[in-house]
């Protein structure tokens, strides 16, 4: 099944980070060519989206992949699309990134 692959704003803004990042320590052709390549991996999703682990104790939906042993590719899926919900660098806690944006309200207790 075909989905299109869009990119949450907290993504994209990881994407940005992450090139600063590199552009100051390898120069931006390096940086460049690295987004480039996580780019056309997410695009990938479109065509094959049911992989990575899912992690439903963190978000019910969520699945996360990693990327050349140093990204987390925290996503989701849906009828129609592919959604990237983060693209964290280095070890990033993924569970806390995404608590952030998708803080779910604590249910009461019976008593």
């Amino acid at each position: 099944m075909e989905r299109r692959v869009v990119f949450s704003p907290e993504a994209a803004a990881d994407l940005i980070n992450l090139y600063e990042y590199i552009a100051e320590r390898a120069g931006p052709r390096r940086a460049i060519g690295y987004i480039d390549r996580i780019e056309a991996y997410c695009a990938g999703f479109e065509f094959s989206a049911e992989h990575g682990t899912r992690c439903d104790d963190i978000r019910l939906g969520l699945r996360i992949v990693g990327f050349e042993r140093r990204v987390t590719i925290a996503f989701h899926v849906a009828p129609s699309t592919v959604t990237i919900d983060r693209i964290l660098y280095g070890g990033r806690d993924v569970q806390r990134a995404l608590s952030r944006r998708h803080a779910m309200p604590r249910s009461r207790s019976k008593r």
